[in-house]
């Protein structure tokens, strides 16, 4: 699933849970997950969270994209050289303001350094 399925949904919720998932609920009853599943010699998790989530709750999304790259990054400031990383961004914005979630993602070359994005509830369509 991709992030831009948020396009045109209105949140009712954004909230951060640890430096590994983010949680939208939309106002229709769905709720949608960013998360990385940790294994063993790898390690992703959210560097940085520029704007407010709360900007995005109450109107519509208007962009949700994601950008990454695979290769090393040229100023790395972490603890030891990992032989892969990637940063990736999610760009979200709706009339009231925009926000850019970065994720830093380091193995050894083997293990995934992707985030995920799904559904995680469907609204109840029952009548």
């Amino acid at each position: 699933m991709n992030i831009n399925e948020l396009i045109g949904k209105t949140l009712k919720c954004a909230e951060r849970h640890g430096d590994d998932r983010i949680e939208f609920e939309t106002t229709d009853g769905d709720i949608y997950e960013l998360y990385h599943l940790q294994d063993c010699c790898e390690s992703v998790s959210i560097e940085s969270i520029v704007g407010d989530l709360v900007d995005l709750v109450g109107h519509p999304i208007l962009i949700a994209e994601e950008v990454s790259n695979d290769e090393y990054a040229n100023n790395f400031k972490h603890e030891y050289e990992p032989e892969s990383c990637t940063w990736t961004f999610y760009k979200l914005a709706t009339i009231k303001g925009y926000v850019d979630i970065r994720w830093f993602g380091e193995s050894n070359g083997y293990y995934s350094e992707s985030v995920d994005f799904a559904k995680t509830k469907s609204a109840n369509k029952e009548s």
